[in-house]
């Protein structure tokens, strides 16, 4: 049922899109242009005007009812507590280093672990 939902929200939403792009502009944009636009009073309701009023209200219908769907298939426990409650990898636990040291793995280089100089020391 989801699935069905979902295909009819991506066509609802291709389908606005199409409507809105074909309708007539009311003036430029960012108020250029002319015409009144917003001064003019109550625009006519037009054929593809009924049209986009359809699709919009069809697409919030959808959206709210693929918002339910997945509500319900939510097992009402957030990602958070997921994530604390999984188990941890198998090795070492991740832990973070309590002596200021880097956070980043040992380099190849760098058998110690510990800080690597920035300069080369004077033998």
């Amino acid at each position: 049922m989801e699935n069905v939902i979902l295909i009819v929200h991506l066509v609802l939403a291709l389908s606005l899109i199409g409507v809105v792009l074909l309708q007539r502009s009311e003036g430029g944009g960012l108020g250029m242009g002319g015409g009144g636009g917003v001064m003019t009073g109550r625009a006519a309701a037009t054929a593809l005007g009924k049209i986009t009023w359809g699709l919009a209200i069809a697409f919030i219908c959808t959206s709210i009812a693929l918002t339910i769907i997945a509500a319900e298939q939510s097992a009402g426990v957030s990602v958070v507590d997921r994530l604390q409650d999984a188990p941890a990898p198998a090795g070492e636990p991740a832990t973070l280093p309590t002596d200021g040291g880097s956070l980043l793995p040992p380099s190849a280089g760098d058998a110690g672990g510990g800080d690597v100089p920035l300069a080369p020391s004077a033998d």
